[in-house]
């Protein structure tokens, strides 16, 4: 047995041998409130853990500050972290990826439905569904989106000529991590599945708000200007909440809209199939709940919702496995788990460490890009999914797992 198969069975055998422990495995000092994290010792990098102690130091943040499994440094906040703040909501710790999340649909087909080579399956989705910058030549027109479009003009000014833009963008994958995949189940059962946000009308609003957060005076004297909040009952938070909402329902419904591309492509090729019901999830977004007895306003980044019985989506990285979950509604981690894998190192460091060479080997047996253009992708930039898995064993259980056969990248 190679060391990466003895590490794996060695994850396997501990969360077998020990019984979920609904607690943290670690809890981390900070001034205002702890950061419970579910990562062993020594786990969280310097730049991440300054972060988090940062957030902690914040007077608006309730309880404690949640840390994920696959958590790492990010932009304003760390990604793989989950805050409740009551009074006030800081849109770093949103991200600029407002509404970012995941969708996956079990078909009837098996594998041996599936021919030998996928590669002008890929080609067909890339062909269908625009990657990376590109947007639709003509905006595709559903009825249910009807409503989000006549409130696009109740939206901040200052993105009033994007409308086009974002209409034609609706039904796209973007770049960076996003994807579209067709996977297969432990019983070869064929699964869809994408990952994918708010475009660009997304980024643009969380860039605007951001900058006027920073300029408010209340933000002067933080810790990190990057986590300036907007506070309750003020003209900016009720603008903020009215933008961040729009973007989260655009995320989502982009992602119905490449879905139903997607099953289109599949329906042309294999007219039997039949798709089950969605799991759908977001995984960069503020909700309203209640926790420990308080109505609170939680962000996720890099976090999805893991309530009693609801379902979700944690992909490992290209080339490794996946997992539809199940929460199991543990009341410490504000009821959340992992949005993935989580990166360790930078997109810059996996370009200058890897090759094409290594990127082929450790996608073998999955149709997908081979080139320079996505080496940032590699699975070694990220963290085993296994490791992941087992250290939120108290936070999700798993229903499926799947294993990746194509990857569509922008």
């Amino acid at each position: 047995m190679d060391t990466a198969a003895a590490a794996e069975w060695k994850i396997l055998w501990q969360v077998c041998m020990f019984p979920p422990a609904r607690r943290p495995l670690q809890r981390i000092e900070g001034e205002n409130v702890e950061v419970w994290a579910w990562t062993d010792p020594g786990e969280i990098e310097g730049t991440a853990l300054q972060q988090l102690k940062n957030i902690a130091r914040l007077p608006w943040v309730f309880h404690h500050v949640a840390a994920m499994p696959d958590v790492h440094y990010g932009k304003g906040a760390t990604v793989g972290s989950v805050i409740a703040m009551k009074g006030a909501v800081s849109p770093a710790a949103v991200g600029v990826d407002i509404g970012c999340g995941m969708a996956a649909v079990r078909t009837n087909l098996k594998a041996d439905d599936l021919p030998d080579n996928l590669h002008a399956l890929r080609r067909e989705v890339e062909r269908r569904i625009p990657v990376g910058f590109a947007e639709h030549r003509d905006p595709i027109e559903r009825s249910q989106d009807r409503q989000l479009w006549n409130e696009f003009h109740e939206l901040t000014p200052a993105v009033k000529d994007l409308s086009g833009k974002a209409r034609k963008q609706l039904g796209t994958l973007g770049g960076g991590n996003h994807f579209l995949e067709l996977c297969l189940d432990t019983e070869d059962r064929v699964w869809l599945m994408l990952h994918s946000g708010s475009r660009n009308i997304g980024k643009t609003l969380a860039d605007i708000h951001i900058g006027r957060a920073k300029k408010l005076a209340h933000n002067q004297d933080l810790p990190d200007r990057d986590l300036a909040v907007f506070l309750a009952g003020t003209r900016e938070m009720e603008e903020y909440r009215r933008d961040l909402f729009w973007a989260q329902r655009y995320a989502m419904k982009n992602r119905e809209t490449m879905l139903d591309l997607y099953k289109h492509i599949l329906l042309s090729s294999y007219p039997q199939v039949q798709f089950d019901d969605p799991v759908a999830c977001h995984h960069n977004y503020v909700a309203e709940e209640t926790h420990f007895g308080e109505r609170v306003l939680v962000t996720r980044k890099g976090a999805i919702r893991a309530g009693q019985g609801e379902l979700g989506i944690i992909p490992g990285s290209m080339g490794t496995r996946s997992f539809i979950v199940r929460g199991l509604g543990n009341p410490d981690s504000f009821q959340s788990a992992s949005h993935g894998a989580g990166r360790r190192m930078s997109r810059g460091e996996a370009k200058r460490r890897f090759s094409v060479r290594d990127l082929e080997q450790q996608t073998k047996g999955v149709e997908c890009r081979k080139d320079g253009g996505v080496i940032d992708e590699i699975p070694a930039a990220y963290k085993p999914i296994e490791r992941v898995m087992a250290n939120q064993r108290d936070l999700v259980e798993v229903v499926a797992e799947l294993r990746q056969v194509m990857c569509v990248k922008g």
